[in-house]
């Protein structure tokens, strides 16, 4: 059974015989009635080419605009200098900021608190005029202890003298060699060494504020160390007058305070040579002024028949212990 042909011309069949214009262009010489070098609308230019129109210019600018500046810094800033170093290695606080640099040891100090050791801050400056007039004001407030106990050593030096040598005015000196003889001078010296810390630990109340009575010039009870720390003092001192003076001129400053620390902080005889030595070498210069100020004291004192050294000894006393409370505690004294 065959199918009826569709009503109509066929395309790509026999051209009509009544039509021979059909699939024929109509352009002449029989061409498309597409324009030369176009495309025709739905196909693909040969060689795969994009489709024209609508491309940035030449050079592949981008097109004018408002942009950032290069690098992408922020508007009105600088870009920051080459070499993106780390910071230095640290906690810093807040502000990011690094700490300064190096961590320095705290100044050398010269002495701290009494009874602390060594090691506080500088000591107030020491005034020479202020020492020697505290020791005027502290001896004129309590003049009869301190007279009575210069009176006290005086007498026991006469008796040590009258038992062990008596009197002797020959100016035979042989009998100062004698057994007696020598036995009376180690226990005169020895009597020395005690009286003169008996004068110090009094001199120790009044700068600490207490007005001592007889009794309390005795409060101490090292007296091994005073002793041997006396004894090593005096040889050293007459070794240092052998060496042309000076040098025992010497020893016997850089050991003044020797008993002060024997009898203040009760240390043995050989840690309180030491300690003199230290403390003294840090303030040397306004020290000696103040040694030769109340040597001269006591030389003022001698003129009038001695009668002057029971008020100047008690003043020079109290003024070198001053001194020595005022370096060591590194605190001023009312």
């Amino acid at each position: 059974m065959s199918e009826n042909p569709p009503n109509g011309p066929q395309y790509g069949s026999t051209p009509d015989p009544d039509r021979p214009d059909l699939g024929k262009s109509s352009q002449p010489g029989g061409g498309s009635d597409t324009p030369p070098g176009s495309t025709p609308p739905g196909s693909t230019p040969p060689g795969n080419y994009p489709p024209q129109g609508n491309y940035p210019p030449p050079g592949n600018y981008p097109p004018p605009g408002n942009y950032p500046p290069p690098g992408g810094y922020p508007p009105g800033g600088y870009p920051p200098p080459s070499g993106n170093y780390p910071p230095p290695a640290g906690n810093y606080p807040p502000g990011n900021y690094p700490p300064p640099p190096g961590n320095y040891p705290p100044p050398p100090g010269n002495y701290g608190s009494h009874g602390s050791g060594f090691g506080g801050g500088l000591p107030p400056t020491l005034d020479i005029g202020g020492a020697i007039s505290f020791g005027w004001n502290k001896f004129k407030d309590n003049a009869g202890v301190w007279v009575g106990i210069v009176l006290i050593a005086a007498v026991l030096q006469l008796v040590i003298n009258l038992i062990f040598g008596g009197f002797d005015t020959s100016g035979d000196f042989s009998s100062s060699f004698d057994v007696l003889g020598i036995i009376g001078t180690l226990v005169g010296a020895v009597v020395t060494y005690l009286i003169q810390a008996a004068m110090v630990r009094g001199a120790l109340h009044e700068v600490d504020g207490t007005k001592p009575t007889i009794g309390s010039f005795f409060q101490f009870a090292n007296v091994a160390a005073i002793i041997i720390a006396s004894v090593l003092i005096g040889v050293m001192t007459t070794i240092g007058f052998v060496l042309l003076i000076i040098p025992g001129i010497i020893v016997v400053f850089l050991t003044w305070w020797t008993l002060q620390f024997v009898v203040d902080r009760n240390e043995d005889a050989i840690t309180a040579i030491k300690s003199s030595f230290r403390a003294i070498s840090s303030n040397a210069g306004q020290l000696f002024l103040l040694a030769l100020a109340l040597v001269g004291i006591n030389i003022l004192g001698a003129i009038p028949c001695g009668l002057g050294l029971l008020v100047t000894i008690p003043i020079t006393i109290i003024a070198s212990t001053y001194a020595y409370r005022i370096v060591t505690s590194g605190q001023s004294i009312a």
